[in-house]
């Protein structure tokens, strides 16, 4: 059988769309409930490069002012003495006061790349910057998993197309934007047509969507009937962020053994009228995340759940005659979870005296971050997964 191109590309617009892996998506059919003991990550990515000291506020220092005359914000909710928030993260702060949140500042890595794409790749991979890696941090701890469990560990991303940090050389994660819509996709007829029928390709690509085509077919039905399992009385708002952060709660809830979700918001990129921008998108996860975490809190589940997020790059100090910020270095990470052990502030500010052509120099290296999670919340060998081998943090 020859396929036709038409064919072709609407197999690979549903297999390609949810990059299933026949392996992963299998052990999801098991009735494997998730260990009550087992501890949750989500990761928040703020994509477009965040700018962070607007995000977290140097209120005593000058020069902050004075590089942003028009754009400083100078009704930052206090943190202490000499730091404030942004006051449209307001949950932030209350999570801050009850000390469900920790904050680490000038998170970045040796010699920068202000690429969006570059950048990003080397917080996917945890590569060094002038290292190119085609598997991700995450991705990395499926496959470790892999080796040694019985069963992959799961992992789900609310997107479209899987981010390099969830893919490994042996392992992916799985990543779709709604299960009802992936469910009903995969119950037309003309995929069910294409799957009952015996398919036999030479073409290594077609053989492999035809395969994953099936996978789909298989376990989009499943992730659809645990995603709806157990209805949440909780209250979303109707954002993009918030209905992903309601499927993701959904799931948590359920009995589907997933341990990794990933989540991004953006774009932060801006260059221009960057308060208004910024501030839109902090509405969005302040609300979203306010709803999560009442939700998990009601539900007994915040103690074992860590929300982190990150931007693959900071702005520069100074605002441009644009009112907004360029690509800059070194930014913060929030870590919110109801299980920290050390709690608010973890580092000094930025050195604004201390800059490296007009950006900030970075302290904390990210891939210590990783191996702190990857070691302390999803208790795996941070070496064998990273390489890394120069200590770890203490906040979880």
């Amino acid at each position: 059988m020859i396929i036709k191109r038409r064919e072709f590309l609407k197999i690979s617009s549903l297999a390609t769309a949810s990059l299933l892996v026949p392996n992963f998506l299998q052990s999801m059919t098991l009735d494997n409930a998730l260990n009550p003991s087992q501890k949750i990550l989500i990761i928040l990515q703020f994509t477009g490069g965040n700018d962070g000291l607007n995000t977290i506020i140097p209120t005593k220092n000058d020069i902050y002012f004075k590089e942003r005359n028009t754009i400083s914000v100078k009704d930052s909710l206090a943190l202490n003495d000499e730091t404030g928030i942004n006051p449209a993260l307001s949950y932030f702060k209350e999570l801050f006061d009850s000390g469900e949140l920790s904050l680490m500042n000038n998170v970045g890595y040796p010699n920068p790349d202000k690429s969006h794409f570059r950048s990003m790749d080397i917080w996917h991979s945890a590569s060094k910057s002038d290292e190119f890696l085609e598997t991700g941090w995450l991705g990395r701890f499926l496959d470790e998993e892999c080796y040694k469990c019985e069963h992959p560990t799961q992992a789900l991303e609310v997107d479209d197309m899987l981010s390099l940090a969830l893919k490994g050389e042996n392992n992916k994660a799985f990543a779709f934007k709604d299960p009802k819509k992936l469910y009903q996709t995969s119950q037309e007829k003309y995929f069910k047509s294409l799957y009952n029928n015996d398919h036999h390709h030479d073409d290594e690509t077609v053989s492999y969507l035809y395969k994953t085509l099936g996978s789909t077919i298989n376990n989009a039905d499943y992730i659809f009937e645990k995603s709806k399992a157990k209805k949440s009385t909780q209250e979303y708002p109707n954002s993009k962020l918030g209905k992903d952060f309601k499927t993701v709660a959904s799931l948590i809830k359920s009995d589907i053994n997933t341990q990794v979700y990933y989540l991004s918001i953006g774009s932060f990129d801006t260059h221009v009228n960057q308060n208004e921008r910024q501030q839109k998108l902090f509405g969005e996860i302040n609300d979203a995340v306010k709803s999560f975490v009442s939700d998990m809190k009601s539900n007994g589940l915040f103690n074992d759940i860590l929300l982190m997020t990150f931007s693959e790059f900071g702005r520069r100090v100074a605002q441009n005659a644009s009112k907004g910020t360029d690509h800059g270095t070194a930014n913060q990470m929030f870590f919110i979870s109801g299980g920290l052990k050390k709690k608010g502030i973890l580092n000094a500010l930025p050195d604004l005296q201390n800059l490296n052509e007009g950006d900030l120099i970075y302290t904390e290296d990210f891939r210590k971050v990783y191996a702190t999670i990857l070691k302390n919340w999803l208790n795996a060998d941070s070496s064998k997964v990273l390489g890394w081998k120069n200590g770890i943090y203490d906040f979880i």
